[in-house]
């Protein structure tokens, strides 16, 4: 179990999931009912445990080749490809049933949802630009929890998926930045690769700066409360933090950067969310 757990990097989680939640508590102006909830979470870990073992199985090649990624289940042997295959299958098919167990749009949504999951595995292929495909697929967390709790397609979660994407196609930037070298190598594709480390930087802090200013735009358009306001402060000074541990010179602290920063913005939010709506 812990060697599938690694092999999806589960505490990862932490990114997608709270926005998934802010979404479904603002949806439902407060908490919902719990059968809503539980297929909520059920849809979201079968979703994100099915993206993250289809990139281990494609990219196995590559991770082979990359001292970083050398030690990965799917690299090492602990986890065979055919039982990562069996995994992907089993969650892609749990996936969909927590979508049909939701509603009928969601249903109708999830092969479209799967597709950009999955295909994000494959964009750093053909293109620089895999870091906003990123940010899309933990961008539609939001947007398919809203319905998930409205049962249509609405508006209203855009902005927040919209700012989930700057700050994810921000953070992978940052992200790419270790892999810079045998990227160019393998000839896979990222910002970093394709402007240099240093103008990379620059369109994370750009994407970053753009996050918060949705978020700020998300709260006054759905009227939230100073809570949330504080939350967005608080992921503001988070990401000024991330962006100032690293630059194209000095990566020594990159996962600092990339999981505690990070983590703050997504926990911090879905908290201040929580004390408006629920308390």
């Amino acid at each position: 179990m812990r060697k599938y757990l690694e092999l999806v990097k589960f505490p990862h989680t932490v990114f997608a999931m709270p926005f998934a939640l802010i979404s479904m508590l603002v949806a439902a102006h407060g908490f919902p009912s719990l059968r809503i909830f539980f297929w909520i979470m059920v849809a979201m870990v079968f979703a994100r445990t099915m993206a993250m073992t289809f990139n281990r199985i494609v990219d196995v090649d590559f991770d082979r080749q990359n001292p970083r990624a050398a030690n990965r289940p799917t690299v090492t042997g602990e986890v065979s490809l055919r039982n990562a295959w069996i995994l992907w299958g089993t969650t892609s098919l749990g996936f969909f049933i927590a979508a049909w167990m939701l509603n009928t749009a969601c249903f109708l949504l999830s092969p479209m949802v799967g597709v950009v999951l999955n295909g994000y595995s494959l964009m750093k292929r053909f293109s620089c630009w895999t870091h906003v495909l990123l940010g899309l697929a933990l961008g539609l967390a939001p947007l398919g929890a809203w319905v998930a709790v409205t049962g249509t397609i609405e508006w209203q979660p855009l902005p927040l998926g919209l700012a989930v994407l700057f700050w994810v196609a921000g953070f992978d930037i940052i992200y790419a930045l270790q892999d810079e070298e045998i990227d160019k190598r393998l000839g896979l594709h990222s910002l970093v690769t394709g402007l240099g480390a240093r103008k990379a930087l620059v369109v994370s802090r750009l994407f970053h700066t753009l996050a918060v200013l949705i978020l700020i735009g998300f709260g006054r358009l759905l009227n939230l409360g100073g809570f949330f306001f504080s939350g967005v402060a608080v992921s503001a000074v988070a990401l000024a933090v991330e962006q100032s541990l690293v630059s194209a010179e000095n990566r020594s602290r990159i996962g600092a950067a990339f999981f505690t920063a990070n983590g703050v913005v997504s926990l911090s939010l879905l908290l201040a969310t929580w004390l408006d709506l629920c308390v």
